[in-house]
């Protein structure tokens, strides 16, 4: 089966089955912070987030008085790579999106839906950070335009979890998802690949989890290993193996195939920024890496869901 050109249900299709143009995710900055950054749970965040917290593509709020003024930056950033009757969807990246009560949310979120060039809006936070009247909220907006939560799961394993601080159980984030979709909102989880201790297996388990769930989407991140966070602390004092490109582009391969064709792909490599990448550097040629799982893609004609009915009767759930 094709979505489009692609053996993939890639995000790319989806945005233009849903808005039937092209759509371009705005990366934002909510001016929030993070339970495992302010001490409520911890001070040193997750052991592989960044000072931006993850957000470093974002544009800042602190430049600006009003999210319209960030989001027409951050179009004014984009506009050589899009055509010009694109639509956008707000996405409030940096940190944990829903981590303020809901009088600071509502205005944040209403104004930037607002906006006549954006379409939707996507959120990225944690599970634990999404009190019923926040999901209340996000409910309510999703009857303006559509809303995608964006939840940082990275993998169902505890041992795994307690390691990178994630600061939170399997059963949270089952509960947060549930909420969500009966709220009627779209929900998409992020994985991490290659986190430490983590074998292929165990990787798999996760894609297999979240295409059982199923998810709405799923972005598949490499681990990346970034100047000044614990993780590459760590790395210094104790080196882990991480995935080469060739170990890599083959799991990306096999996670496409175990996924059902209703889970939209989001993602299949991702960005480290190249001025505080560490490791691993081959990740920094992100065409190499595309143009490898493609290449691979076709000469084993993998399409996505063609090995769904066998791994899930062997999968650990």
């Amino acid at each position: 089966m094709l979505w489009g050109d692609r053996p993939y249900h890639s995000l790319d299709y989806e945005l233009r089955r849903q808005f039937g143009r092209k759509v371009y995710k705005l990366a934002l900055d909510g001016g929030m912070t993070c339970p495992n950054r302010d001490g409520t749970l911890g001070t040193g965040g997750c052991i592989f987030c960044s000072r931006g917290g993850s957000g470093e593509f974002a544009v800042s709020s602190g430049r600006y008085e009003d999210v319209w003024q960030q989001i027409d930056a951050a179009m004014e950033k984009v506009a050589g790579k899009v055509p010009e009757d694109s639509g956008y969807m707000a996405y409030f990246q940096s940190y944990t999106n829903t981590y303020a009560p809901v009088s600071y949310l509502e205005p944040l979120f209403s104004r930037a839906l607002s906006h006549p060039r954006v379409v939707g809006l996507s959120v990225g936070t944690r599970p634990d950070c999404l009190p019923e009247d926040v999901t209340a909220l996000l409910e309510e907006l999703n009857r303006q335009k559509p809303v995608w939560v964006e939840l940082g799961l990275q993998t169902i394993h505890e041992e795994t979890a307690a390691m990178i601080r994630r600061g939170y159980e399997l059963a949270v984030f089952e509960d947060a998802f549930e909420r969500l979709k009966r709220a009627g909102l779209t929900v998409v989880v992020h994985v991490i690949l290659g986190l430490p201790g983590e074998t292929r297996e165990m990787m798999l388990q996760t894609v297999d989890y979240l295409g059982n769930l199923p998810a709405d989407g799923i972005k598949l991140q490499l681990l990346h290993i970034l100047e000044g966070t614990d993780l590459e602390e760590l790395y210094k004092r104790t080196p882990f193996p991480l995935l080469s490109m060739e170990e890599y582009t083959d799991l990306i391969v096999e996670c496409i195939g175990r996924l059902p064709g209703s889970v939209v792909i989001h993602r299949i490599s991702g960005d480290g920024p190249k001025t505080i990448l560490t490791e691993p550097k081959w990740s920094g040629n992100k065409r190499l890496v595309l143009n490898t799982i493609g290449k691979k893609i076709r000469e084993n004609g993998i399409y996505q869901g063609k090995f769904r009915e066998i791994y899930v009767q062997n999968s650990v759930f």
